[in-house]
């Protein structure tokens, strides 16, 4: 479990389960580009283990994750030239300049990675708790399946702190359902796990002393299921979801995210490619605490 820097990666019950964990607590498991790049690899190296039936993608500390990693000192080492850059800010557009650069990263590591996921050719489990925020969300729903805690909550902020019309991987609408993603993403406000699993997005809700034990067994009895007739389910889902729209939407939508990220761009003169203060949103570093979604309290008169 020591082979990776941001994660661990572990196998049970004879190889047929296997464990990726978020392994960056201090850092509320902010997606740094190093936790996503060994993070695609532990997935890979799953898929290729014909041993493993479930991978389940769970995270050490108090809270599943809070999103990308938008200013930690290893997120600037990371991106900066300089001899702790990251390798892959070299490649996949990396050297490229201005809009063209950003689009390229971004389609490479936060969405066609995530797509990857949820196509993966074994059923995933995300196994989560606390908060589960913007970019969270993206490694959340690559998963097959969604098990919470009692106390997980899930928001994305981008909207009201960034200027953002929603993360890479756009998929709120199909997990949140097109008017709540509307008031999530205009108001930033969260839900708990009961409205998620009221909205068919989670499906099983512990608590939080047993999560980890309840997600294996409800793992082991997925891997029970024959791999063949469990792939064919998954298959016929995402092919019915993909019937749909589902990807083209994610395609037309990871394009508007781009030019999103343009326009604020040519308003900073290619300072920030989000939103700054003086453009009406609430700076990230001292915005307020997501606050729940309310539910409507009023009633009407009786005659």
């Amino acid at each position: 479990m020591s082979e990776y820097e941001f994660i661990t990666y572990e196998t049970v019950d004879d190889g047929t389960i296997a464990r990726i964990m978020l392994n960056r607590p201090q850092a509320r498991n902010a997606q740094n580009r190093g936790m996503l790049v060994e993070l695609n690899e532990a997935f890979l190296r799953a898929e290729a283990d014909d041993q493993v039936r479930v991978v389940i993608l769970r995270a050490a500390g108090e809270i599943f994750s809070s999103g990308h990693d938008m200013g930690s000192k290893q997120y600037l080492a990371e991106w900066r030239p300089g001899p702790e850059q990251h390798a892959s800010r070299k490649v996949n557009g990396g050297t490229r300049y201005a809009s063209e650069s950003l689009m390229l990263q971004e389609w490479h590591y936060f969405f066609q990675n995530t797509l990857r996921w949820r196509n993966l050719r074994k059923i995933t489990i995300a196994e989560v708790q606390g908060s589960v925020f913007a970019a969270g969300l993206m490694l959340m729903w690559s998963c097959d399946l969604i098990v919470g805690a009692e106390n997980a909550v899930f928001a994305d902020v981008v909207g009201t702190r960034l200027g953002m019309m929603g993360v890479e991987y756009f998929a709120h609408p199909w997990e949140f359902g097109p008017r709540k993603t509307k008031e999530l993403l205009l108001t930033g406000d969260s839900i708990d796990v009961h409205e998620a699993y009221a909205l068919g997005m989670v499906s099983k809700v512990f608590p939080v002393d047993q999560l980890e034990a309840q997600t294996l067994e409800f793992a082991r009895r997925i891997a029970s299921v024959p791999t063949a007739a469990a792939l064919m389910i998954k298959e016929a889902v995402n092919q019915t979801t993909d019937t749909m729209g589902f990807t083209n939407a994610l395609n037309s939508c990871f394009t508007l995210h781009q030019l999103n990220h343009s326009h604020w761009a040519w308003k900073s003169k290619g300072e920030r490619a989000v939103a700054l203060p003086e453009d009406g949103v609430v700076d990230w570093r001292q915005a307020p605490p997501i606050v729940p979604a309310q539910k409507s309290t009023v009633r009407a008169e009786s005659d």
